[in-house]
């Protein structure tokens, strides 16, 4: 048996298609955090149990979720997440046949950003541990957060999770402030002084390892968008610390 978890924040454009793509699943839960569109709406309608829940933090919000599944293994996604043909054969499979030594998977995902397939850039080795047993918890970090991995074992799954990652240029420049900002709260204990090795170094590598080294130059145009603003989320980091202090 299987829950699926999904944490929403105005996600009408995509809530309606992922429903559609787990409808196979036992139970779906939607964990919202008072839109302001329609994205409730359409998931209850949809026929997914809906809580609405304030917004304290990643982590908090999905651990949270995590106690309100009625089985034991769980699927979480986001919003712009599908799930493909083949990661769903491999879930079902382990449900009816589960590794008794193996607590959660990680998951490879293959992004997409502004209509094109991503290859490089540095997020072809993307993957996330989504698919675990409901024991598991998520670490306290407000970026990047993940299930945390020590005293469990975590296995390895082939099928992938299709990423729409983001809807426009202004919807990739806001979460990458965003997460600028919650990466600032994670950062700032071990950062002693904020200098131009934060501000320019840091940046500067973050743009060559995005571009050069993991191949954003293959990507082309939206490689190098890429890659520049994910140097710009590294500066913002340190602006925000700087700030706060």
């Amino acid at each position: 048996m299987l829950t699926v978890i999904i944490t929403t924040f105005n996600e009408a454009l995509h809530i309606g298609d992922l429903l559609d793509n787990i409808r196979w699943a036992d139970e779906i839960i939607v964990v919202d955090s008072f839109s302001t569109d329609d994205t409730a709406g359409i998931a209850k309608k949809q026929g997914a149990i809906v809580h609405q829940r304030a917004y304290k933090g990643p982590a908090d919000q999905k651990n949270w979720a995590i106690q309100q599944a009625s089985n034991e293994w769980i699927l979480l996604l986001d919003a712009d997440e599908r799930v493909t043909p083949a990661l769903k054969k491999e879930v079902q499979r382990l449900l009816k046949q589960p590794n008794p030594h193996i607590d959660a998977y990680w998951i490879p995902r293959q992004n997409y950003f502004l209509g094109k397939k991503i290859k490089y850039s540095g997020w072809q080795g993307d993957k996330v541990i989504r698919f675990f047993k409901s024991s598991c918890r998520y670490n306290d970090k407000q970026v990047h957060e993940e299930i945390e991995t020590k005293g469990i074992n975590v296995g390895q799954l082939k099928g992938k999770l299709e990423h729409f990652t983001y809807r426009n240029m202004e919807h990739f420049l806001d979460k990458m402030r965003r997460y600028a900002r919650w990466s600032a709260l994670d950062y700032e204990a071990k950062t002693k002084r904020v200098g131009l090795f934060h501000l320019w170094v840091k940046p500067g590598f973050r743009f060559i390892k995005h571009y050069f080294i993991k191949g954003g130059f293959r990507d082309g145009k939206a490689g190098f968008i890429i890659s520049v603003v994910m140097a710009w989320g590294v500066f913002l980091r340190y602006v925000f610390i700087k700030e706060k202090r």
